[in-house]
């Protein structure tokens, strides 16, 4: 018994990452607890395993005690020193109380809690191992789908993927691999829970992480990103290295980076702007890839009014006001946008000092845009 109790703990260890000790501490456990249900006994108890023979051994724990009360937990000072002399009070003495039946009784009835407490590890193990992943990416495998989510196998668990995570203009098929953010982490009485997502502006900025070296080693780092899952996304990137370009990092050569980005996210279109601590620098950029003539400042209202040629309203605006939602959003300010006749006839435009100018024959070396 004691060499097949030793294979089975160390298989186990070994197959499921279970430490020895903690399957020990769960036999032992569910010894105390079949005792306990089986011999109608309430006294405390520890559980002797000895795995080199193989033997179990039950000891009742009692207190030594000046008047006993309860004597399934106390016992007398004058019966604790005809065991040993040297007992004084509030000592613990322990009796073997082993019954003749009890390793039969303790297999069967132990068998069920040393499972569960085995499966409770597990989840512990798988618990301790995803928290870690929070606001990670990972790759995963579509199994099967409801009404309500899609789930993903990530190896040892699998994943939910609720529909408000999932892209619009994606059809997710069994056996498919996509890459997943871990937007939670869950304990639950079923064990841990994991949820996913598609859309979170997290899996934007990781993918560049993950295709840009100079963004994972920290030389150039996303400020914000602004996204509409499936459509548009804008990042802003800044490196404190003057000889480095963010964005050109993040383009990379021929595009070939951004493009492994887009291509990951089923075509959704990516402008990558250059960050700046000046908001009419960081505003400008931000709503490319239109022209920008000059961009007012409201410090209060965190608010600005940006002017751009009547022939570039429309791309500044974007369609349905995506753009402009887009570099508010990335940027943290609110964006009035106004064609350049509209500001000269409300006398905004242009200003005594101008603060910003474009040549519009031209592209700023501040953007990149992919379709």
């Amino acid at each position: 018994m004691a060499s097949e109790l030793l294979d089975a703990l160390n298989l186990l260890e070994k197959e499921k990452g279970i430490s020895r000790e903690v399957l020990i501490e769960a036999i032992e456990a569910a010894l105390v607890s079949a005792y306990r249900r089986n011999f109608n006994q309430a006294q405390n108890v520890r559980i002797d395993m000895n795995l080199e023979n193989g033997t179990m051994r039950v000891f009742a724990r009692k207190e030594v005690v000046e008047e006993v009360f309860d004597p399934r937990l106390e016992i007398s000072l004058e019966d604790a020193r005809q065991i040993n002399p040297n007992y004084q009070v509030e000592d613990i003495v322990e009796l073997e109380v082993t019954p003749k039946d009890f390793g039969r009784i303790a297999a069967q009835t132990a068998k069920q809690v040393v499972t569960q407490r085995v499966r409770e590890a597990e989840r512990g193990i798988i618990y301790s191992e995803f928290i870690d992943r929070e606001e990670d990416i990972m790759t995963g495998i579509v199994q099967r789908q409801d009404s309500r989510f899609i789930y993903v196998s990530l190896g040892k668990i699998e994943a939910i993927l609720p529909a408000n995570e999932q892209m619009p203009n994606e059809q997710y098929k069994p056996h498919d691999r996509i890459k997943v953010y871990i937007t939670k982490v869950e304990k639950t009485t079923k064990g841990p829970q994991i949820y996913v997502s598609r859309t979170h502006p997290g899996l934007l900025k990781r993918l560049f992480e993950i295709e840009v070296p100079e963004i994972y080693d920290g030389i150039v780092e996303i400020k914000s990103v602004a996204r509409e899952a499936g459509d548009r996304s804008k990042i802003s990137v800044h490196s404190d290295n003057p000889e480095v370009d963010p964005v050109g990092s993040c383009v990379g050569p021929k595009g070939s980076r951004v493009q492994a980005v887009v291509n990951e996210l089923k075509g959704e279109k990516i402008d990558i702007v250059k960050w700046s601590d000046d908001p009419v620098v960081f505003v400008a950029n931000a709503l490319s890839p239109s022209k920008v003539l000059d961009v007012i400042v409201y410090e209060e209202e965190k608010a600005t009014t940006v002017i751009v040629p009547d022939y570039q309203l429309s791309l500044a605006i974007g369609k349905r006001g995506q753009n402009a939602r887009l570099a508010a959003k990335l940027t943290g300010w609110k964006i009035d946008i106004k064609a350049e006749s509209e500001a000269r006839e409300a006398g905004i435009y242009p200003r005594n000092e101008q603060l910003l100018t474009f040549d519009e024959d031209k592209d700023t070396e501040e953007e990149y845009t992919i379709d």
